[in-house]
């Protein structure tokens, strides 16, 4: 994708890094599983803070400010621009996922390395992450897959860059909520058959709240990756601006501090969010 840098993108990076990591700071204080795991959410507490969550994220949007000068989004597209159809919507998606090696110096794809075109990911009724062809709220969805292999005294980290374009700001705001709410319904959920994320939790950063200047929503999530390397740290942000969500999650390795792998997030977040600008052209 060609494109030259908005005004603030230098300075993003660092941005995204304090807010997720101040969210993770929430999740993280809530750790005390015996295995050194995420520790579970009580239902009912988890609950009330997602409805609160909700209800801020609400709040947030539909408060006008007194400083004519601030909008309440960060980023006013060109509506012409923004996708009305999946042709379009599937241009922009290629466009904004960010491609293995964009991750950083070592990075490659793995195989697959791109989801199967026409479908989204979905946590189903068995708490199993499956393919499903797109709903009619969904244009198109794209998510690209790769690594950093291991080294010496280092694992490999495995990392998955997602978009998904949605008809309108309704649905794409219906996908932070569910994914918001997901670990409260599958505290275990599978990924592959010999896959797991296990003791998810998540939080909400609405923007103007925190340090969030740069996404309309962030919601970010924090549990352990349970495969044949054992179990490792999991990351997931989910970024929404607009119509479109973003999504980048990193599973950690042996030799990794969580510092690390917070930066590759938040780096390829910041990086997804400013192709969205580029290719939306609207005011930032």
């Amino acid at each position: 994708m060609a494109g030259n840098g908005v005004g603030h993108k230098a300075a993003r990076p660092w941005r995204v890094g304090a807010a997720t990591a101040g969210a993770i700071l929430v999740l993280g204080g809530c750790v005390s599983g015996a295995d050194g795991g995420a520790a579970r959410p009580n239902p009912s507490t988890s609950s009330r803070a997602a409805t609160a969550s909700g209800a801020a994220s609400a709040s947030a949007s539909a408060s006008s400010s007194t400083d004519d000068t601030t909008s309440s989004t960060p980023f006013e597209a060109d509506p012409a621009q923004v996708p009305r159809t999946r042709r379009r919507a599937e241009a922009l998606a290629e466009a904004v996922a960010l491609e293995p090696e964009a991750w950083g110096a070592g990075f490659r794809a793995r195989q697959p390395a791109a989801s199967t075109p026409g479908t989204v990911a979905v946590l189903d009724e068995q708490c199993r992450w499956e393919r499903r062809t797109l709903p009619g709220s969904v244009l198109a969805s794209l998510s690209r897959y790769g690594e950093l292999p291991g080294t010496a005294g280092k694992g490999g980290i495995r990392v998955t860059a997602a978009v998904t374009v949605h008809a309108t700001v309704l649905d794409a705001d219906e996908q932070l909520a569910t994914t918001l709410e997901e670990p409260l319904r599958c505290r275990e959920q599978q990924v592959r058959s010999d896959e797991w994320i296990s003791g998810l939790m998540s939080n909400a950063t609405p923007y103007g709240q925190g340090n969030n200047t740069y996404a309309d929503d962030q919601v970010v999530e924090l549990g352990s990756y349970v495969d044949g390397d054992g179990k490792q740290t999991y990351y997931s942000y989910v970024t929404r601006l607009g119509t479109v969500a973003l999504a980048v999650s990193v599973r950690g390795a042996k030799g990794y501090k969580n510092d690390e792998l917070i930066q590759y997030a938040s780096n390829a977040n910041a990086a997804m969010l400013d192709r969205v600008e580029v290719e939306l052209g609207g005011r930032a």
